[in-house]
């Protein structure tokens, strides 16, 4: 978390001395392409700081207040930098149709084409090495901020071309200004977008397909003997902590120090691959009569049924909360 805050910190000082130079350049071109692209770089210093904040926030402990900590904090300001990202992507519409039906002429486009240039590069190195620690340590602000600058250095390529062929043709078809101000800000507008729907889905909890296959699939290819059933299998993901819940079937017999014993077993499983930053809940459930023909334990003293074939664990039954096994083998 201290080396995403560190990123976070370096993004949003750079991203006022990066604005500062759009500035510049728009003043410099009195090109509309380079204003939207200036006025993007707005929301790129707003959207930096709140991320700092955002991550500070979710890097403190739990409290009484918030048993699950404060990761969420992540997802509403990114919630609040998609909706920013939006509202300059119509900004930039608004311009460029205006400057369209009003063209102006523009002035010193070789200047403003190598600021653009140099802002542009520096924006996708650092948006890529923001976006790369952001997967690694699951922070949402990360992984938004880095691909916000990626986005900003792939619209920079659009700016550049646009820019060159102004300055080619001598300002002979200014449309091409507002023209690819408008490419520029669909794809603002479609980042915007995406941002939002990430944000909701974390605020709404919604499941991570990927790891949560990941953790099955861990499960699956460790599984002992005495691991009956495991059923109601949730992962959550929240500033870098993981959290996994699951209902856990072990032989009805074992004693409390033995379910212990296999809660821990699993703990240190999840913690493996995934590091110390992991909560496991397991819940205990004893067997039922039922189910013991998917039981793998040998010598079992209460066995019921014969040993038919354990259930193997896969998305469609794990998630479920109900145990697998219920309807008695005759």
């Amino acid at each position: 978390m201290k080396k995403a805050v560190r990123i976070q910190q370096f993004i949003a000082f750079l991203s006022i001395a990066l604005f500062l130079g759009k500035i510049l350049a728009w003043y410099l071109t009195n090109s509309v392409t380079v204003l939207t692209d200036a006025l993007e770089g707005i929301v790129n210093v707003v959207a930096g700081f709140l991320g700092l904040f955002s991550l500070n926030l979710a890097a403190k402990p739990r409290d009484p207040n918030h048993p699950y900590g404060h990761g969420k904090a992540e997802f509403l300001s990114a919630a609040v930098e998609g909706t920013m990202i939006t509202i300059a992507g119509c900004a930039i519409i608004y311009e460029a149709v205006l400057h369209l039906i009003h063209p102006e002429p523009l002035d010193k486009l070789d200047i403003g084409l190598l600021i653009v240039a140099v802002t542009g590069g520096i924006n996708f190195i650092v948006g890529k090495i923001a976006a790369k620690q952001g997967e690694k340590t699951n922070s949402m602000i990360l992984v938004s901020a880095g691909n916000h600058l990626v986005t900003d250095a792939y619209s920079a390529i659009a700016i550049i071309i646009g820019l060159t062929l102004l300055l080619l043709t001598k300002n002979k078809y200014l449309w091409l200004d507002s023209a690819v101000a408008l490419c520029f800000a669909l794809i603002i507008v479609r980042t915007g977008y995406k941002v939002i729907r990430r944000s909701i889905s974390g605020i709404m909890d919604e499941t991570d397909m990927k790891r949560l296959n990941e953790v099955i699939a861990v499960l699956q290819s460790n599984r002992l003997p005495q691991w009956v059933d495991i059923h109601h299998l949730r992962v959550l993901n929240h500033s870098g902590r993981m959290h996994v819940d699951a209902h856990l079937t072990i032989p009805r017999y074992y004693k409390i120090s033995d379910a212990d014993a296999e809660i821990k077993k699993i703990d240190a499983l999840i913690k493996k691959h995934y590091g110390s930053e992991v909560e496991v809940f397991i819940q205990i459930e004893g067997c039922l009569p039922t189910q013991c023909h998917l039981c793998a334990v040998e010598n079992c003293p209460v066995r019921s049924h014969d040993f038919a074939g354990q259930q193997e664990w896969e998305l469609q039954n794990i998630w479920k909360e109900s145990r697998h096994g219920k309807v008695a083998v005759v």
